[in-house]
């Protein structure tokens, strides 16, 4: 399973003020390549990834999708099946909103937003279809479908075109692997990660 954390300069995650409750929480977890530095993320130098137009219509309507604080299974914020958490893939990327909830945690995180200490967005996924390339000398990871995991505010999207940001060690190491050998038994591998994901995920 893979982490992007959303540039906020790209999208930033906001309050929408429902009366006196806490307000829904929406934002973008990630967009789509539109031909701008903000939009494509370095993975190392000479390597960057895009998330193509299209890559979340798919899993939208899928994948039964968590919404939660900093990837936190323990900071649930809302569930795609129990409709406190809708998506949408719209023209500029994966866009979520959650519905207010009664609860410690989404009243923490809906204040955390409204003053503005967290800002950012992330999203957990595995890759179902990539496609690399070369331009001018810089190889390119084209993102082209996932399967979603979860959604959410976070409170490091230090994510940008310039940076790798937070990152695994691990997650480097498959985009390499990717670029080095993209074979039958790579392409198993993954299928059986995400059903050992989809199986974890199904039991919170």
């Amino acid at each position: 399973m893979e982490r992007r954390y959303t540039n906020i300069a790209a999208a930033s995650v906001q309050l929408r003020a429902e009366g006196d409750g806490a307000g829904m929480i929406h934002g973008y977890g990630a967009v789509y390549y539109d031909g701008t530095p903000n939009t494509e993320y370095q993975l190392w130098p000479g390597m960057v990834e895009r998330i193509m137009p299209g890559a979340f219509s798919q899993a939208v309507n899928r994948d039964d999708v968590r919404a939660l604080f900093n990837h936190d299974t323990n900071m649930v914020l809302g569930r795609k099946s129990a409709g406190t958490l809708r998506l949408f893939d719209d023209n500029r990327g994966l866009r979520y909103e959650i519905e207010p909830g009664d609860t410690t945690v989404y009243r923490d995180v809906a204040q955390f937003i409204k003053r503005k200490d967290v800002q950012g967005s992330s999203f957990a996924f595995v890759i179902t279809d990539e496609q690399p390339r070369k331009e001018n000398g810089i190889r390119i990871r084209e993102i082209r479908g996932v399967e979603l995991f979860d959604v959410g505010p976070v409170t490091f999207p230090a994510y940008e075109s310039t940076s790798t940001g937070v990152r695994m060690r691990g997650e480097l190491n498959d985009a390499k692997a990717f670029f080095d050998r993209m074979d039958a038994d790579e392409r198993r591998r993954r299928v059986a990660v995400a059903a050992r994901a989809r199986s974890i995920l199904a039991k919170l």
